[in-house]
């Protein structure tokens, strides 16, 4: 009896130790697509030992600065033009480790059902940082309504425009609320997860949209010194894995796109 007591205490103690062998991985998103692929792989990481905790933020700001501080382990959510406009301005040393999705950036409008149809002296909202608000100016040049001193900055600013035939009036404001400003301005550059959450289909909605060929890949971002661990190793073959590409093809209906 006392044997078979050690020996079922032993098999306890083995299978806890087992069980607390696992991983825990913090990682921030915000909440459309990112937050919902995580959720998506949070079963399948849990089988391989990793204890998935998903932290949703609504701003591009705190999740790389929590990351850079240690209170999370990765976040997903960013473009690495935008990476590298945080880390410069920051004196952060983030890095890339994945892309896993392309969001293509669009323009919206409650007032005018064409682009063409943008009147003279049209106010225009875009994203108020770096990268963000240069994607949104490409976008327009592309469409031909402006001009850039530099035709390929990733960081053009409204300063930086050299021709503005139509005289728009543009507002530069922070990325999130951009959707709730739109029927306040005549056309607003939203990033596709902020659209998103505002039930706009980019694929149907958007006036100007970028093509499957957008260099704004969405990263998982880690630091140094945790981007090679195996925890960080089983996330990334977890967000590449062909269930994602499935779950982004049919759910987001082209508004996301796979970037592997």
């Amino acid at each position: 009896m006392k044997k078979t007591l050690l020996f079922t205490a032993l098999a306890a103690s083995l299978i806890s130790g087992f069980v607390n062998a696992g991983e825990k991985l913090v990682v921030a998103a915000t909440p459309v697509p990112h937050a919902e692929i995580l959720e998506l792989i949070k079963p399948k990481l849990a089988e391989e030992g990793v204890d998935l905790e998903i932290k949703v933020f609504t701003d591009y700001i705190q999740p790389n600065l929590q990351v850079q501080q240690k209170q999370l382990d990765a976040n997903y959510f960013q473009t690495k033009p935008y990476l590298d406009a945080f880390n410069s301005s920051r004196g952060t040393d983030l890095v890339v480790v994945k892309g896993v999705h392309v969001e293509p950036f669009g323009a919206y409008s409650s007032k005018h059902k064409l682009i063409t149809e943008l009147p003279d002296g049209s106010s225009i909202a875009i994203p108020n940082e770096g990268s963000n608000g240069g994607r949104a100016l490409l976008l327009l040049q592309k469409a031909g309504l402006i001009t850039l001193k530099d035709p390929k900055s990733a960081v053009a600013s409204p300063k930086d425009i050299s021709s503005n035939p139509h005289n728009f009036k543009f507002k530069e404001l922070e990325a999130a609320i951009l959707p709730r400003v739109l029927d306040q301005v005549d056309l607003a550059l939203i990033n596709t997860n902020y659209a998103l959450e505002a039930k706009l289909n980019p694929a149907q909605d958007a006036l100007l949209i970028e093509d499957g060929n957008s260099p704004y890949v969405n990263f998982l971002v880690a630091r140094p010194d945790n981007q090679n661990s195996p925890a960080i190793q089983k996330l990334t073959d977890a967000l590449t894995s062909p269930e994602v590409k499935t779950f982004i093809e049919q759910r987001y209906s082209g508004a996301v796109l796979p970037a592997f």
